[in-house]
């Protein structure tokens, strides 16, 4: 099963119906965890939501309790959140991209994905992760091939991943592709 933490953002239930693909999914407020669940759960998903990750410290304190016990994925927001639990530094960027198409690139030869392939992916974020950012095992793996910013995060030793853009977007046509590779990695 996979469990799905909303933080009461529009493109919730399109996370919820991309991951129903493949399992079982419950979805609760991120003021609402459901803690009997999420022990039934394999995955916990961070969604997409308004504000920044300091606005919801219960997220916070589940991906604090749950790291390296769990698969976890952040999406948007979540990403955010997760590099904010990482000690990563989130910002305000100087271009807002909201409903954008971006080209991004796999940078990293440790990625699931294949090294120097491309996608299409639907951004709506204006806020972004200020580098050098350094945290044990987390390894930036996707950037916009234009801006050079990070897109996408993987610690394999801890089973967490994180896209700064939408898979589940119209604006991401190979989303479903790339939640089935990390659901399956």
């Amino acid at each position: 099963m996979i469990y799905i933490v909303d933080h009461q953002d529009s493109f919730t239930w399109n996370v919820v119906h991309q991951f129903a693909e493949f399992d079982k999914v419950y979805c609760s407020n991120y003021f609402d965890i459901k803690e009997q669940i999420i022990k039934k759960a394999h995955t916990i998903v961070l969604s997409p939501g308004p504000g920044s990750p300091k606005d919801y410290p219960e997220s916070s304190k589940l991906y604090k309790k749950y790291k390296g016990k769990k698969k976890i994925i952040g999406i948007c927001l979540g990403y955010q959140q997760i590099l904010h639990c990482e000690k990563g530094n989130i910002i305000q960027q100087k271009r807002i991209y909201h409903g954008y198409q971006s080209e991004v690139k796999v940078t990293n030869k440790k990625s699931i994905f294949s090294k120097k392939f491309k996608f299409k992916v639907g951004r709506y974020h204006s806020l972004k992760l200020k580098e050098p950012f350094y945290s044990n095992n987390f390894e930036i793996t996707m950037r916009c091939s234009k801006t050079n910013v990070a897109m996408a995060f993987e610690n394999k030793i801890d089973d967490i991943y994180g896209f700064q853009f939408h898979p589940e977007s119209f604006l991401t046509p190979n989303g479903k592709i790339l939640i089935k590779k990390i659901l399956s990695a």
